[in-house]
């Protein structure tokens, strides 16, 4: 009878240590993970954070902590954007911060007129904060290792959508802009910028000119056109976009006579040729704009009174003056200032 009740005891603690141990395989090995979760863990984040933001969305926390403690992860965690999916365990979630194991971010480069503006837009899409992009972007350092100066930088950037890991520093952002940049310029697309006897650095300032006078795209060959023609004549590019940013006030509606004698390496009403660096990031459609400019012999153009956002061409200054006349007077008429 003994015996027999020492072995249903045996018997008993053979089933119970199984189920236990199935239970903690399962709490560490089985799924904790129910849906797709984004983690981001900044560099300036305690471990602490990143559990607070995670537990959340996983199942099976006393496992995560105990396996965390033994890879020691609150000491060795690797910030970075993480894609936490579906039936995924605690080892592999634990594992996967422990090793960075990060998920690259699409960051978009567009539509900024400074370097001001595209730190803050960086800012707001990768770990490192504004002001140290803007420590970037303006270094003297950064700029003459990739070839440039503080000031002509930004020309660099070419507006696309690109992959990063989230933790990139703005210094690595900067060197990684430069590869880009240098497969933008290929052998056939320095062929034909020498036809307007621009540098990288021309097309680049002239783009943003004409990215800055409009929109339409089928348009900027011929606008880019009017712009090469006064260059090679030596005529005052007297562009307004630039008397816009010379005065950092984009928000102007009408370029009146005072706005036009601005102090400014930028004014082109004050400088001829081209103004030291871009205007605005310009859009790859400009760019290819001025590379492939269209030939004709006008030097003149005003916006159309019909406000279409197209433009009407002249060859002489009597023919352009009318235009403008026009346009004044419906700008008069909406009374806009």
């Amino acid at each position: 009878m003994r015996k027999k009740t020492l072995l249903r005891i045996f018997l008993g603690c053979v089933v119970l240590g199984a189920a236990a141990g199935v239970f903690l395989l399962f709490q560490f090995k089985g799924s904790a993970v129910g849906r797709e979760y984004e983690l981001f863990v900044s560099s300036r984040a305690p471990y602490e954070a990143l559990t607070d933001s995670l537990m959340p969305h996983i199942r099976h926390h006393a496992a995560f902590r105990t396996y965390a403690r033994r890879l020691n992860l609150a000491g060795s965690f690797k910030p970075g954007h993480y894609v936490i999916k579906p039936g995924m365990n605690v080892i592999e979630l634990v594992r996967m911060l422990k090793l960075g194991m990060q998920t690259p971010v699409r960051v978009t480069v567009q539509n900024v007129r400074t370097p001001g503006q595209l730190a803050r837009k960086l800012g707001m899409q990768l770990d490192a904060d504004s002001a140290s992009f803007a420590a970037a972007l303006t270094s003297p350092a950064l700029a003459a290792e990739v070839g440039f100066d503080s000031v002509t930088l930004f020309s660099m950037f070419i507006p696309d959508t690109y992959e990063f890991y989230w933790t990139v520093t703005p210094e690595e952002f900067v060197r990684r802009m430069k590869r880009e940049y240098d497969r933008f310029w290929t052998a056939e697309r320095d062929a034909k910028r020498q036809r307007s006897g621009l540098s990288r650095l021309g097309v680049m300032t002239l783009a943003s000119i004409v990215y800055e006078e409009t929109r339409q795209t089928d348009e900027m060959p011929r606008i880019a056109g009017v712009y090469v023609n006064r260059l090679r004549r030596g005529i005052p590019l007297q562009a307004d976009p630039t008397v816009k940013y010379a005065m950092q006030d984009f928000g102007l509606r009408r370029i009146l006579y005072k706005h036009l004698k601005y102090p400014s390496p930028y004014n082109t009403y004050v400088n001829k040729g081209l103004p030291p660096s871009p205007i605005c990031m310009p859009g790859k459609n400009a760019i290819e704009a001025v590379l492939g400019f269209e030939e004709h012999d006008y030097i003149f153009f005003c916006a159309r009174p019909t406000f279409d956002g197209y433009h009407n061409f002249a060859r002489t200054l009597a023919e352009h003056n009318r235009n403008a006349r026009a346009y004044s007077a419906e700008l008069n008429r909406r009374k806009i200032k």
